[in-house]
């Protein structure tokens, strides 16, 4: 609804500057809620409503896809497990760094990590660090299973290939930063050291695209990860 009104609102603004100058005006497209979403575009508040707008389309999702910097290949829908079919989905084999394994991901939360590396990951790396990411270590992404692996309840956003569980990185200069290791490092006079202020600001930026965002300081069961998926509840802990 917000992104309507702005586009009635500008829509009108056009409108008079043609009038009264004679001149035609666009629509800015990092301002028009119909544009197609550009990766590299600073994000504003019309970019998660442009990623909602990649899930009813897959085509247009896998053309957003093509301008990351990402090694990934569309695999074909299939019923990967009894439960757990797997549509628009690719196979991701590198982003912009490396990722050891690769995994299945939905293109929607393809679409969403290349946002997350783009405007979160590697600048803070660079800010906080000093040097840039090499390496992505995960704990992968499909698993057809229910909600921490209960017999009961609702299925998992894993199920879907809808999530990714981060562990740590690898940085160029040779360090490596875990979740587990490093979320709550301290250093002289108690002070938080630049690892824990790394992780704790890119779990703090993926809420700008993913739907949930869990970590050490949700529960024990993400007490050594990042969970970021693309689902249907959104909460950032």
């Amino acid at each position: 609804m917000r992104a309507l009104l702005l586009f009635i609102f500008l829509l009108g603004a056009g409108a008079t500057a043609y009038l009264t100058h004679g001149t035609h005006w666009q629509l800015p497209p990092h301002l028009n809620p119909w544009a197609p979403l550009v990766i590299e575009e600073p994000p504003n508040w019309l970019t998660r409503h442009k990623l909602r707008r990649l899930d009813d389309d897959p085509q247009a999702c896998l053309l957003t896809l093509e301008q990351a910097r990402m090694r990934a290949e569309p695999l074909p829908d299939r019923e990967a497990a009894p439960g757990c079919p797997l549509r628009n989905v690719v196979l991701v084999r590198e982003t912009r760094v490396q990722v050891g394994t690769p995994f299945t991901l939905s293109c929607r939360a393809a679409v969403s990590l290349a946002l997350w590396e783009e405007h979160v990951m590697v600048p803070e790396a660079e800010r906080l660090l000093g040097t840039s990411v090499r390496q992505i270590d995960h704990f992968g992404s499909f698993a057809c299973r229910n909600v921490y692996g209960r017999e009961g309840g609702r299925l998992s956003q894993h199920a879907s290939a809808d999530a990714l569980d981060i562990a740590g990185f690898r940085l160029q200069d040779g360090r490596r930063i875990t979740v587990s290791g490093h979320w709550r490092s301290e250093g002289a006079e108690g002070s938080e050291r630049p690892e824990a202020q790394f992780l704790r600001a890119v779990h703090r930026g993926a809420c700008q695209f993913f739907d949930g965002v869990f970590g050490p300081e949700y529960n024990q069961a993400h007490a050594d990860h990042l969970h970021l998926d693309r689902g249907p509840f959104t909460l950032c802990r």
